[in-house]
């Protein structure tokens, strides 16, 4: 078996032959809905590297009734930017189907691109982050970001703020420190803009007409995600 090159106790090992253990499962949610109340499907995107989208319709939908386009996003096991990559060539794929003659029926039918929404929560939120900053910087024809919703955004920095420097156990810090160099191994540290993002020079160009940062009593990135929107 390869020698272990990283791990984070009760989340997974890195091995230096770069496979994966994950120490918590891989559970994987199947398509469809018991309750019978949405309907849902995985799409290829990206045929050359095997990356597909799962995506959504209400049961009861009407013909040709127009909804607004929720991109739920996740981060891949490659060290980052993979993740916003593959994540923005989704989302390319997606706005591919603005005049109505993408590959996807779903999204000609259904989808407002009037109306587009960026959704994540930890690391997902921090992965929307970035697509709002690529939208400012290569607005899509015909595709609107209505807005952006972060939930406990994965944020973090060298300057501790809040509870960060008074409440937060050691290994808990070591635990989002460790997590973040697993992510991004030739990062430039926790002031990286992918990391902290109010010291990228683009922090104010987010490409949409809203954000909503959503953050939790316990969390404890709470005073990251709170300070982002001051």
């Amino acid at each position: 078996m390869s020698e272990v090159n990283q791990e984070l106790l009760s989340l997974l090992r890195v091995y230096k032959d770069g496979g994966v253990e994950r120490l918590m499962g891989t559970h994987v949610v199947p398509q469809g809905d018991p309750k019978g109340m949405v309907q849902s499907r995985d799409v290829v995107y990206a045929p050359e590297a095997n990356l597909s989208s799962r995506l959504y319709l209400p049961e009861n939908i009407i013909p040709h009734q127009k909804l607004p386009r929720w991109s739920l996003l996740t981060a891949p096991e490659h060290p980052l930017p993979t993740a916003h990559d593959d994540s923005w060539t989704a989302i390319k794929w997606v706005a591919s189907h603005v005049d109505g003659n993408g590959p996807e029926d779903w999204l000609n039918s259904y989808a407002d691109f009037g109306k587009v929404f960026f959704a994540g929560d930890s690391s997902g939120a921090n992965i929307s982050h970035q697509m709002g900053l690529r939208q400012a910087q290569e607005k899509l024809s015909g595709f609107n970001v209505e807005g952006i919703v972060l939930v406990h955004p994965f944020f973090w920095g060298t300057q501790r703020i809040g509870c960060e420097a008074t409440k937060q156990k050691k290994e808990r810090i070591e635990l989002i420190e460790g997590l973040w160099y697993l992510a991004n191994p030739t990062t430039s540290g926790f002031d990286d803009p992918f990391f902290n993002p109010v010291l990228d020079p683009k922090f104010a160009s987010l490409g949409c007409s809203g954000l909503l940062v959503l953050v939790a009593e316990k969390d404890p990135l709470r005073d990251r995600g709170y300070y982002c929107i001051l």
